[in-house]
């Protein structure tokens, strides 16, 4: 696994942490298989444990609770906005949950280019710095992240 690659997740990884809040696979849609959702990863250097952030293609959706807490709280880091591919997402940063790479099914690739896909430069340094400042918080005790993440972390770890 690489900082900054995407990628998906296998089924084994819900059996092991049977989560209700973790974002499950959707591998078919409208009867067409499809790998779902895709995760941005980054390595959590005290661990040794990558982070997965899973984005949609449903910004609208997205924006309202972005726009939401941003009215409440005049900041939202569990929600971000940035292009992949040139189509703009939604980064699910109260959705990510902590993996090892057994846990991995296959890398997102362009197809067009036949390399992995990434994010611009400048978008993933501003989700970086949301997702770890939103994970300190998280093991301050504050419950920003959906799943119980800090559980998965401590099992995996034990691993």
């Amino acid at each position: 696994m690489d900082n900054g690659h995407f990628y998906y997740i296998i089924d084994q990884y819900f059996i092991d942490f049977p989560d209700p809040k973790l974002m499950q696979n959707k591998e078919t849609v409208a009867g067409q298989v499809h790998d779902r959702p895709c995760f941005y990863a980054f390595k959590d250097s005290s661990t040794g444990l990558y982070w997965m952030i899973p984005f949609s293609s449903k910004v609208n959706k997205f924006r309202q609770y972005y726009n939401k807490k941003m009215q409440k709280y005049h900041r939202c880091d569990t929600i971000t906005f940035g292009k992949v591919l040139g189509h703009e997402k939604a980064f699910l940063i109260q959705n990510m949950c902590p993996i090892s790479s057994k846990y991995v099914k296959n890398e997102y690739i362009d197809s067009r280019a036949n390399v992995p896909v990434r994010i611009d430069g400048a978008f993933e340094k501003e989700l970086m710095g949301k997702a770890k400042r939103v994970l300190a918080l998280q093991r301050k005790g504050n419950k920003l992240i959906f799943p119980d993440v800090l559980a998965i972390e401590a099992t995996l770890l034990k691993k």
